[in-house]
């Protein structure tokens, strides 16, 4: 008897995908044509950059502009696109364009890969995804032209354009300002410019926000009271986030971080900074200069980050206001929680609290482990290891210092954070079939 062949799992086949294009990245960011002096690149600095963009996290070992050559660049920025927009949904474009059909395992991965919970519709979502990209990208490399032609010249000034509009939508957090001469300087030399300040921050945001978002906004035609309450939670929140950072930032890093800087400076500076830690990696400011309360409030926005669905990271907005929803309820001894008048099942806070402690214990873990092996203050390692997994970027300056070990771990961790920690746990975990009986309950005592 001949058994039939078992296809992979939506999420295994995701981290396949994923495994697949980073290697891919990693070897050819390894040959002499990817680097600036015709030379190769050790592979674990290949692997650690490739994992770096094509989970759209950020974290470097090489200036971008100073160590690679043209081609590692567009090798880079390639990974970054396939890794903001999914590389199923680059699949299924290739086979909307062969005229193939889509069947019903690959709009499985795909449900999977956009974060929606519908399997319906899906091939109009990916048609939305690559529209929304290409609308928002050529959007940003125009308006950032009128500054990078003037400072770089026609050529360089749209490749420039072009490069940072994908790497903000995407919330990357790749630059090429090493052009000026300064390694890992981002974005600090235009601390005062509001043209790329506010270009880079809309990218940054309408990214973060998701396509299931966007797309939920065009339907209604702006209409608020209209938005499905997964739109409404995501709006309000990052709002909330963005202008309650803003304010923590403006005063706390007025004689850290922004010291030197004019109150208009400051004021964008403060947004900028609000916004980038979930989870792009730009920076206007020197992040070695943070103060103690601004590095803490970064770590916890790069730990939130965007939305489900998105190009960002993190254990995402919405997954928080669920568990803080099912802390209120479990506080007053409800069975149920409700947010907007609507119910929330209890298994997904279950799942809110899940999620959110995988990415604790996995980042306490990571901590202890870097902290065997490197010399760095402990608030140094934990800001690496929330920037890996939140996949954000910002570092306060030790990533090229860290030795392979440290690096493959925070690989691990970037990789971990863009197909989601917890999606990563199911697939490498064996699925076994509840048994037929139930068990009998058991007393615990907690709290």
């Amino acid at each position: 008897m001949i058994k039939s062949k078992r296809k992979l799992t939506a999420a295994r086949f995701l981290v396949l995908g994923y495994l697949v294009v980073i290697l891919a990245g990693s070897l050819l960011l390894c040959l002499p044509i990817s680097s600036a002096e015709r030379v190769w690149t050790p592979f674990v600095d290949s692997l650690f950059t490739a994992t770096s963009a094509t989970c759209v996290t950020g974290l470097i070992v090489y200036d971008t502009y100073i160590h690679w050559s043209l081609f590692g660049q567009i090798v880079i920025i390639l990974l970054i696109q396939i890794g903001g927009v999914g590389f199923m949904t680059v699949i299924t474009m290739f086979s909307m364009f062969l005229r193939r059909k889509i069947g019903l395992y690959e709009r499985k991965v795909l449900m999977q890969s956009a974060g929606t919970g519908r399997i319906g519709g899906m091939l109009h979502l990916i048609k939305r995804i690559l529209l929304f990209t290409l609308v928002f990208e050529l959007f940003g490399a125009i308006v950032l032209a009128t500054r990078f032609v003037g400072d770089f010249g026609w050529a360089r000034g749209i490749y420039f354009s072009v490069f940072h509009a994908v790497s903000a939508f995407c919330n990357a957090g790749f630059d090429l300002m090493g052009y000026w001469g300064t390694e890992f300087a981002s974005l600090t030399r235009y601390a005062g410019d509001p043209v790329v300040n506010l270009t880079i921050m809309f990218l940054i945001v309408v990214g973060g926000l998701g396509f299931v978002v966007w797309g939920d906004v065009v339907d209604c035609r702006f209409r608020f009271k209209k938005y499905a309450l997964h739109t409404k939670i995501v709006i309000i929140f990052t709002l909330a986030l963005i202008f309650g950072s803003a304010v923590i930032f403006f005063f706390s890093e007025a004689n850290h971080a922004f010291k030197g800087f004019d109150t208009g400076e400051r004021i964008l500076a403060a947004f900028f900074h609000a916004i980038s830690p979930r989870t792009a990696g730009f920076n206007t400011a020197p992040m070695d200069k943070l103060s103690e309360g601004g590095l803490l409030w970064t770590v916890v926005l790069m730990f939130i980050g965007g939305n489900t669905g998105s190009t960002a990271g993190g254990v995402k907005i919405t997954t928080v206001v669920v568990a803080i929803m099912g802390l209120f309820a479990a506080a007053k001894n409800d069975t149920s929680a409700t947010v907007a008048k609507k119910n929330v099942n209890t298994s997904l806070i279950l799942q809110a609290f899940a999620i959110i402690g995988v990415y604790l214990v996995m980042v306490i873990v990571s901590v202890m482990l870097l902290s065997f092996a490197e010399p760095f203050a402990m608030e140094e390692l934990l800001f690496e290891v929330v920037s890996a997994i939140g996949t954000v970027g910002l570092t306060t300056g030790i990533t090229p210092d860290l030795t392979a070990f440290s690096k493959v771990l925070l690989a691990l961790l970037m990789f971990s954070g863009r197909v989601g920690a917890f999606s990563l746990l199911s697939a490498i975990a064996e699925k076994r079939e509840n048994p037929p009986v139930k068990r009998p309950d058991g007393k615990i005592f907690i709290g």
